[in-house]
């Protein structure tokens, strides 16, 4: 008999599978993952697109001679599951001859809880017909000239359970509502071609329902981005100095990402992820030492925040998450780690242990990594700069394995002269080094420049894993960065 995954009663199921497993292992645990999406395409107002799944399966984890070992089955019945968790067993035992750290159950937590997205009007609220009009009229609207050659709109509905029960207890249940949206025009003149997006590809990547789209806002960021687009057509191009540059949150979250994020994960400095992502020029020993920034710099790991595209209550490995801060006041004080890379490199870490689907194990990655407030207003930070540039939503980037040396290309910019927003330019690039980057922060505007994004398309791991993260920043102010235009 298959177990019924989205019952009332999965947890319950699976606990009475976990039970008839006899094995002489010192933890079992079981991730059952049910994901339903829906996406949506357009182009140019016509289909490109048109794709429903639904994708489930379980997978079992076994600590056995303090190593673990893992098994996944699509197959959801008790001999399915009893068989993998057999499979993971003799793995765990193969591999404890060569481990690198003799795990104990304290890295598996036991936990009871659930996790519920927010979420008002539910994903499965719009018809495919009514999505597609939405879609193709988004389209329509982009197309303000004839000079706009190419307009896009997608929508993605995620809608993601997951059951989890282990041999000491644990019985956690979260269910995500995960909503992505995005539209870009393109305009072309002659040989000079600018494309304009809603601040980047799937950028608006949120938990919730379709109350996060249609609304009354939408049509104004339509009518800016196609705007935008053929103002960039004939702005100049971006000068080459060494200038004070300010970068909106659409661009401050790749920053974060590549230059935070990924450099404080703890299996990269551990070497786990060298072969594939990289490395990290962060050491062991610069936990609760390096000045990693500015003063002005707090960097937070925080899954609680509401609507963020990478929130929960508990991770993977049923470590539950909380807000903590990675970097503070400028002072790095800990990592992006679970706890068996805690454990094997003595730092601290974070519940950031998470799989991108059933068929995989759960390593570090990052969640919701966000830059909090400062104190500054939008117009006094323009105002203070006598000369600059701020630019807006990320086009290009670069950075080498370590993490260390970048070059990120943005959308859309403007010169700040004399503590005001002047002429437009276009193809603006930066480059620095991650911490010179970082020490050069000078200002960080208020809680009205704080702004939330996402992107489901995060990789790492052998075998790859695509995983969705968040990242919120307000306006910022970098000095002495060097900033370029670029080929057309």
């Amino acid at each position: 008999m298959s177990i019924g995954f989205g019952s009332d009663k999965t947890l319950a199921s699976l606990a009475r599978v976990l039970e008839g497993i006899d094995l002489p292992a010192d933890w079992i645990g079981i991730r059952g993952v049910r994901e339903s999406i829906t996406r949506r395409m357009m182009r140019d107002g016509h289909p490109e697109d048109n794709m429903r799944s639904l994708d489930q399966g379980a997978m079992v984890e076994v600590l056995a001679h303090g190593q673990f070992g893992y098994a996944a089955t699509n197959r959801l019945t008790p001999e399915a599951l009893r068989a993998a968790a057999v499979a993971a067993y003799q793995q765990a035992v193969a591999a404890s001859a060569l481990r690198l750290h003799s795990f104990s159950v304290e890295a598996r937590p036991p936990v009871v809880g659930q996790y519920y997205s927010p979420q008002q009007q539910p994903l499965d609220g719009l018809s495919p017909a009514e999505l597609c009009e939405l879609l193709s009229k988004i389209c329509r609207e982009l197309k303000v000239s004839e000079q706009i050659m190419q307009t896009n709109a997608t929508a993605i509905a995620n809608q993601t359970e997951s059951w989890f029960v282990s041999s000491n207890g644990s019985e956690v249940y979260q269910q995500l509502a995960l909503l992505e949206t995005h539209f870009s025009a393109t305009a072309q003149s002659g040989s000079v071609v600018q494309t304009r997006t809603n601040n980047g590809y799937l950028a608006h990547s949120y938990q919730g329902g379709w109350e996060l789209f249609p609304q009354a806002a939408l049509w104004e960021q339509i009518d800016r981005v196609a705007h935008q687009a053929l103002e960039l057509l004939t702005a100049e191009e971006c000068p080459t100095e060494t200038s004070t540059l300010v970068l909106a949150p659409d661009q401050m979250m790749l920053q974060i990402h590549e230059s935070v994020g990924h450099p404080l994960e703890l299996d990269r400095i551990l070497g786990d992820e060298r072969n594939y992502a990289g490395g990290s020029f962060v050491k062991p020993t610069d936990f609760g030492q390096l000045a990693y920034g500015s003063p002005l710099m707090n960097i937070t790991f925080d899954p609680t925040v509401a609507g963020e595209f990478a929130s929960y209550a508990y991770d993977d490995t049923g470590a539950p998450a909380t807000r903590q801060h990675l970097i503070r006041q400028g002072r790095l004080e800990r990592g992006l780690g679970s706890l068996e890379s805690q454990a094997r490199l003595g730092v601290e870490g974070v519940a950031c242990a998470r799989a991108s689907s059933w068929n995989r194990p759960a390593i570090d990655r990052m969640a919701n990594i966000n830059l909090e407030p400062g104190e500054t207003s939008l117009a006094d930070l323009i105002g203070s700069i006598e000369r600059g540039v701020f630019m807006e939503t990320n086009r290009s980037w670069s950075i080498d394995d370590q993490r260390y040396k970048f070059q990120f290309g943005c959308e859309y910019g403007h010169l700040i002269e004399n503590g005001e927003l002047t002429r437009p330019v276009r193809n603006p690039n930066y480059r620095a080094t991650t911490p010179d980057f970082w020490h050069s922060l000078v200002q960080v505007g208020d809680r009205n420049t704080w702004e939330m994004y996402g992107t489901p398309y995060c990789g790492k791991g052998e075998p790859n894993q695509v995983i969705r993260v968040g990242h919120a920043a307000p306006v910022c102010a970098f000095e002495n960065v060097e900033v370029f235009g670029g080929a057309q």
